[in-house]
């Protein structure tokens, strides 16, 4: 078998690479923390937008047809996607 030198050793070596190990944990848990942070904040803009949709799509006609008489080229592109969105929206949740 080992003599006792190289048994204390690899006991000394075993515990130094467990607690690399746990270190590494950690630093994976921070990390996938810092990663699942902005998926967060996509969920709750997801609820608060289904909350609000049945609102906004009533909305979104007027605001189109005023956007899409106004002189400047953005407003009245913002206009026409404010018209389209509620029948965009509608159709891509059928599907």
């Amino acid at each position: 078998m080992y003599p006792e030198r190289e048994l204390k050793q690899l006991a000394d070596r075993k515990a130094v690479l467990m607690m690399r190990i746990g270190m590494r944990r950690v630093q994976c848990a921070e990390a996938a923390a810092r990663v699942a942070r902005p998926l967060g904040w996509l969920d709750r803009a997801r609820e608060f937008l289904r909350r609000i949709q049945p609102l906004a799509a009533i909305a979104a006609v007027p605001i189109g047809i005023l956007a899409g008489r106004s002189a400047s080229r953005p407003m009245r592109v913002l206009g026409a996607i404010a018209r389209w969105a509620p029948i965009v929206l509608g159709g891509s949740r059928g599907a």
